[in-house]
């Protein structure tokens, strides 16, 4: 049971009251913000909280038991507080926000209503809209592992083990055709399709995951991107790719020679399999499915 603090209770119990709610924001890397819908900056529990970002939150409901609710909150882009290109790195990802309702004539009148997580963001016109997750959402993800024919690894991890120095490549921008393909040189001693499903990183800052690989005829490549850059990539822009991986077990073998370390299922027959039925012209002995 929650217990409402002595002066914040009798303040609620009067004929008019102040109140206003406050957000202070935990991100991963260390750094705290606090935000607030009242029309002045507050400092609360020695925290500054901030009024010009604009926030605003959406209606909230509590429930009993252990079913995750999830409510909203609503702000504008603000180039001292949250700036666009922070939201598109990420650094708000899965970053806690306690929420807080606060008497702004005396601010040492406040009560902690929830503690939540950033869950998906979605940004438009100079503004963006979080989902605020209860923490009981991390019940429903799933636990252990999945039994699938693909590997659950990611490539070059302590599972994989996979040397990425022997898989990179590094090259120079020579030509920026929209947000999402760039013409680079530096690659000429790797296959069409290598880094497909690869990792760049440009020496400027960031990450972008490739889509597509090609090598032209005069030296040059093609990377195409899974999404465009949220940044202006320059021309002459140093950066290093990283080979991709399909998580299949032949390119595991074939690609990598890192068979032995796959962390996948093959043999699991899938739906195909099990539907089909008994002919002439496939050997059922129990043999493996992929060799």
């Amino acid at each position: 049971m929650r217990t409402i603090p002595a002066g914040l209770a009798a303040h609620l119990k009067g004929d008019v009251t102040t109140i206003c709610h406050c957000w202070r924001v935990f991100r991963r890397d260390g750094v705290v913000l606090g935000f607030t819908d009242h029309d002045g900056d507050l400092l609360v529990d020695g925290a500054h909280f901030l009024a010009s970002s604009g926030f605003s939150a959406s209606e909230e409901e509590a429930e009993a038991g252990l079913s995750a609710s999830a409510g909203m909150v609503a702000g504008g882009f603000s180039s001292d507080v949250i700036a666009e290109t922070d939201l598109a790195a990420g650094v708000y990802d899965g970053a806690r926000v306690e929420l807080l309702v606060v008497n702004w004539c005396a601010p040492d009148q406040f009560m902690r209503l929830s503690l939540r997580e950033i869950g998906e963001v979605s940004r438009a016109g100079g503004e963006f809209t979080a989902e605020l997750r209860s923490l009981a959402h991390r019940l429903d993800q799933p636990q252990g592992r999945v039994y699938g024919r693909r590997c659950d690894a990611s490539l070059g991890d302590g599972r994989c083990r996979v040397d990425l120095a022997a898989y990179r490549g590094h090259g120079t921008v020579l030509l920026v055709r929209g947000r999402s393909r760039l013409v680079v040189a530096g690659l000429q001693g790797f296959a069409s399709g290598f880094f497909a499903q690869g990792v760049l990183r440009l020496e400027a800052g960031g990450e972008l995951e490739a889509d597509a690989h090609v090598l032209n005829a005069d030296g040059t490549a093609d990377l195409t991107l899974w999404l465009p850059s949220e940044r202006d990539i320059a021309v002459g822009q140093v950066f290093s790719v990283t080979a991709g991986c399909d998580k299949a077990f032949a390119t595991c073998r074939k690609k990598f020679g890192n068979q032995l370390n796959f962390q996948g299922f093959p043999h699991v027959p899938g739906s195909d399999f099990a539907y089909s039925f008994a002919d002439g012209e496939r050997l059922h002995d129990g043999s493996p499915i992929f060799p």
